[in-house]
């Protein structure tokens, strides 16, 4: 805890998205006083919807916005595989009381704008935080006093530190990284569409993910069943570049080809599409220079496949928070101490999550030996497999270290 004499810094953050809102409300918290410079001309979230495991609603929780997000969610009493091929099932996962006793969270599914506005109230309530809008970075200096950043306008933004929440096209990590993202090849369409659109065979409460060669489809309720989320993923045929735009349904439709009626119905479900490009970066060891670190996928951006990049950044924001508190807002100390907390973990679900999207997209043997994977799996077995993941909390956050590699971080 801060001591009394123990000035407070000040804080710029690069992006108002779900990790840069989360990182806001966590310093402010602190009393920490946070300006966060936002590209867009108004606070919001794009995208459709995200999956929120339970290690998403401890950091929620321990950012005082758990309530609210859970207000906003559709809970799931189980994970559904099937193959896309041949329309079987190839495993059912249980998310229901005996996994929420596990884990002591649930398993849900939400929409971005609604996680991103629950936690945007809570800031917009907090007296330590300025928003700024369509502030779109240009330059990034620090000196031995502070950060300095310069948007497009001519602007200049002041604080003692940046933390860079810019997302997969970080600016800020430029200035600290400098490396490239890694574009997967893999394109994502993403809608939602109203629940009376669905056919009645696929409306189920659960996340649903058709697995198939080089492809797969996920659909499941938003904003209390009355719409459904759907997501497909295919290997583009031509070289790709990391955007995002509108999608075509001549584009889509040209990649399942291969798969059942069944789950090719949902290809016709939407009036329109939105198209991502999708990248990652390898894994780094470092991601702070002096007065300036990351967080989220600034920091370690990941390929959909495991549902965890907001989580990750929600972890993240809390435990940015805890390594502050707990060096007593001596701000390298807590810097050295956050991304020491956090590098392996989210480096693992990187890596874990490109491993899960060759799971999917399996084809030919592989395909027949990813289904024999989850076969006579009982519960237990899936949690165990997954307390890595899911079993995170604010109170083992951070890692463990002496004060003597405090004072030398």
């Amino acid at each position: 805890m801060k001591s009394d004499n123990t000035e407070l810094p000040s804080i710029l953050i690069a992006g108002g998205g779900i990790g840069g809102m989360a990182a806001a409300l966590s310093l402010a918290r602190l009393g920490i006083r946070v300006t966060v410079l936002e590209q867009a001309a108004v606070m919001s979230e794009i995208g459709a919807g995200i999956q929120l495991g339970p290690n998403a609603f401890a950091a929620l929780d321990a950012l005082g916005v758990g309530a609210a997000v859970r207000d906003r969610a559709v809970f799931t009493e189980r994970l559904v595989m099937m193959d896309a091929v041949d329309a079987t099932e190839v495993g059912t996962f249980e998310v229901g009381e005996p996994f929420r006793r596990r884990f002591g969270n649930p398993y849900a599914v939400i929409h971005r704008a609604d996680i991103h506005t629950a936690i945007l109230e809570q800031v917009r309530k907090t007296p330590q935080v300025e928003l700024i809008t369509s502030c779109h970075i240009d330059s990034v200096r620090q000196d031995a006093t502070g950060v300095t950043v310069t948007d497009h306008q001519g602007r200049t933004f002041r604080a003692g530190y940046l933390i860079g929440c810019d997302g997969v096209k970080s600016v800020v990590r430029q200035h600290v990284v400098g490396d490239d993202v890694r574009v997967s090849g893999h394109v994502v369409y993403r809608a939602v569409v109203p629940a009376e659109r669905m056919p009645m065979p696929l409306r189920m409460n659960a996340p649903v993910v058709w697995v198939g060669p080089n492809c797969h489809l996920v659909h499941y309720p938003l904003r209390g069943g009355e719409q459904y989320n759907l997501v497909v993923t295919f290997h583009s045929r031509d070289a790709e570049v990391w955007d995002v735009r509108d999608g075509s349904k001549e584009e889509v439709l040209s990649y399942f080809t291969g798969i059942d009626a069944l789950p090719r119905q949902l290809l016709e479900m939407p009036d329109n599409w939105r198209r991502w490009s999708t990248a990652d970066r390898e894994p780094v060891g470092n991601w702070t220079a002096g007065r300036i670190t990351l967080l989220g996928d600034a920091a370690h951006p990941m390929l959909q496949y495991l549902a965890q990049g907001a989580c990750m950044a929600l972890e993240d924001a809390v435990t940015l928070g805890e390594a502050i508190s707990h060096c007593n807002y001596d701000m390298t100390a807590a810097f050295a101490l956050y991304q020491q907390s956090r590098i392996a973990r989210t480096a693992r679900v990187v890596l874990s999550a490109r491993e899960m999207g060759r799971l999917y997209h399996a084809s030919g043997v592989e395909r027949l030996v990813r289904n024999d994977l989850w076969k006579g799996r009982d519960a237990n077995g899936f949690y165990n497999a997954l307390e890595w993941l899911y079993g995170w909390t604010a109170d083992t956050c951070l890692a463990t270290v002496t004060d003597k590699e405090h004072q030398h971080a």
